[in-house]
């Protein structure tokens, strides 16, 4: 048996009809190289083997009776391969569009709670000599890093043979008894624990106060808990359409290192241009900073492949400047007053509180959210930055080319952004409700134009649009000129 932290918890009770609470992870294989015939029987297969690394796929969710406490994870539960592994094509145009067609449809359903809390998907017909593998997976069972490092014991790195240690094993058997013990153990525990923790929470939070009034007010950044009104901000619908691109790494870190900002900072500003585009297409000139989620892991140890060890900071991204090196200037006194505050309020505060959130209240809490015609009012959007490896894996000897990967969406915040840097690519993906945009591709363009708007105001020169070993880029602007002009 296995307890839920306090975000694990919050991210269960928070999925409703309309805000799902998985992630995404992508992964386009060059099959060239693989060990035997491509096939899907084969991919299932070498899954199959690899399982015994891979604990959290064999966790489901256990009510404890009566419910005296939030679910608990029964571990070593048996796997319906024929349901939680299943083969599907890309559709026309095939390639990036129809693979990020496929992932929105994928994305658009939520997972079966009485069943382990993922899906894997073995996508053919990408393109010659490329299959995707797109793993769907509950956030309440792994955040960001524990995602990375889950993904990185299904593969094979240079010099070693599949990472991890190797443990399966059988069932759990939890009988009712069982879980009423663990309930009330857990419960004595908790309130033994309760007086340290509201403690920290009141401490934090005057700290973090008490830095609010020490400092001075930037016009140009966003106050706090002010987010202003914009197309993506509103009650969500159920469908999904996801989109991709892939940047340069190697231009990203010199345009960081030029600029003397950090990646993430980088990031953040190809964020604020690309929004600020799509903002002056569709709601005029913005006149208001914006305000990002950025999630950050307190616990970033790479033996962690479950749970969820997460803060996250507010912070502001001033699409209303034109210069786009002063909206990276901006962002980085953004940034950095953002991490000054989640220092204050300390970060694992949050997730500590957590735990004693009484899951009916939060699911009360999140149906009406999720509900409202209304915008988040803590933030516009997420945008989430991973560091993922800088080698290949392999699967089966069958390279991995590129890595995707994406967040859910809250309630009230149509879009999440999420990069994850893989060997010599910055991989974006756009999470967005079905109705934000004609094509979502609209906002992958925007945020590619961005960075090269950001590197010739910095004079670095020509931005690479196409990676060597990445599938080609996906342009609703030049598509739509092409048509315009009879092509």
């Amino acid at each position: 048996m296995k307890r839920l932290s306090g975000w694990d918890s919050l991210l269960l009770s928070s999925e409703t009809p309309n805000v799902h609470q998985h992630t995404l992870k992508i992964a386009v294989v060059d099959t060239s190289q693989f060990e035997g015939e491509p096939t899907f029987d084969a991919f299932l297969e070498t899954f199959r083997e690899r399982l015994p690394d891979l604990d959290p796929f064999r966790y489901e969710l256990v009510d404890v009776p009566l419910h005296l406490h939030r679910p608990v994870w029964r571990q070593g539960a048996d796997i319906d391969f024929g349901y939680h592994v299943r083969k599907v094509a890309v559709p026309d145009p095939y390639g990036r569009a129809g693979l990020d067609a496929l992932i929105g449809q994928i994305a658009s359903t939520p997972l079966d709670r009485s069943r382990p809390l993922w899906e894997l998907y073995y996508a053919e017909g990408l393109a010659e000599n490329r299959v995707a593998v797109i793993g769907k997976v509950h956030h309440a069972l792994a955040d960001g890093v524990a995602s990375a490092n889950l993904m990185a014991r299904a593969m094979e790195w240079p010099g070693t043979g599949a990472g991890g240690s190797r443990s399966g094993g059988d069932a759990e058997s939890l009988s009712a008894a069982a879980l009423l013990a663990f309930a009330v153990r857990d419960h004595l525990g908790q309130l033994a624990g309760l007086p340290g923790v509201l403690k920290e929470v009141v401490v934090g939070a005057y700290r973090l106060q008490r830095r609010a009034r020490a400092r001075r007010r930037h016009p140009a950044l966003a106050e706090r808990f002010n987010p202003p009104p914009t197309f993506l901000n509103r009650k969500l619908s159920a469908g999904r359409a996801f989109a991709t691109a892939t940047l340069s790494l190697d231009e990203v870190r010199a345009t960081s290192r030029h600029l003397e900002a950090t990646v993430n900072d980088v990031v953040l500003a190809i964020a604020a241009g690309g929004l600020r585009t799509l903002l002056i297409e569709r709601d005029g000139s913005p006149d208001d900073a914006l305000i990002a989620s950025v999630p950050a892991a307190t616990d970033t140890s790479p033996d962690r492949i479950a749970g969820n060890e997460l803060s996250t900071m507010l912070v502001s991204l001033p699409v209303q400047i034109a210069d786009p090196t002063e909206r990276l200037r901006l962002i980085r006194t953004a940034t950095r007053m953002a991490k000054e505050d989640n220092e204050s309020l300390g970060p694992a505060t949050v997730g500590k509180g957590l735990r004693y959130v009484p899951p009916a209240a939060a699911r009360a809490t999140f149906r009406w959210m999720s509900r409202r015609e209304a915008p988040n009012q803590l933030f516009n959007l997420i945008v989430s930055n991973v560091p993922g490896p800088r080698e290949r894996g392999r699967i089966a000897g069958a390279v991995v080319t590129e890595i995707y990967s994406v967040g859910p969406l809250a309630a009230g915040s149509a879009m999440n952004m999420t990069v994850w840097s893989y060997v010599d690519q910055l991989n974006i993906s756009v999470l967005c409700d079905d109705l934000a945009f004609d094509d979502v591709h609209t906002a992958t363009d925007a945020f590619i134009a961005a960075f090269a708007e950001l590197r010739a105001a910095a004079g670095l020169g020509q931005t690479t649009t196409e990676m060597a070993e990445a599938l080609p880029q996906v342009s609703v602007r030049r598509t739509r000129s092409e048509a315009s002009q009879g092509r």
